[in-house]
């Protein structure tokens, strides 16, 4: 049997489990950016890492209102974060030369939301190749970087906004 080692991801799952309320409302509310993985706060959204990527570079957007659907999330709110998608694109794609985006929401729990009072949208750079067998088969991910390495990279880069 072939064994695929991670020693960087125990810190990860030996933190999971049920959290207590909103992750997003907790994440945002609180001064720990760094632990949080948050790399930007705007007026209305921020951008957090994914703490389960599906692939290098998969993060978030997510409002500081804790709202359900898009109907009652404001213009403003839906502005910036498309706002915020387009800067996570053009950073990913600067550090990372994805030759693909997907972008996207589950609004809903039976639509696969993970958080499904809140929402956000998804930015996942990919790569020809990327769904192999690996997570089709496995369902297992290979990330070539460390959470904290891409979170480096992607935090200086928000900064120079």
């Amino acid at each position: 049997m072939d064994r695929l080692w991670s020693p960087w991801r125990y810190q990860y799952v030996t933190k999971s489990g049920h959290v207590a309320g909103c992750i997003f409302c907790t994440k945002s509310s609180e001064q720990h950016d760094d632990e949080n993985l948050i790399l930007y706060r705007g007026s209305r959204n921020f951008v957090l890492l994914n703490l389960y990527p599906y692939s290098t570079g998969h993060l978030m957007i997510a409002p500081y209102d804790h709202i359900a659907a898009l109907e009652p999330a404001g213009e403003p709110i839906l502005s910036e974060m498309m706002q915020l998608a387009r800067q996570a694109e053009i950073h990913l794609r600067k550090l990372y030369n994805p030759q693909g985006f997907n972008l996207g929401m589950n609004l809903g729990e039976s639509a696969g939301a993970g958080v499904p009072g809140h929402i956000h949208m998804h930015v996942l750079p990919r790569w020809s190749g990327d769904t192999n067998f690996m997570t089709v088969v496995g369902e297992t991910r290979v990330l070539p970087e460390s959470l904290d390495v891409t979170y480096s990279k992607l935090k200086k880069a928000f900064q120079g906004n």
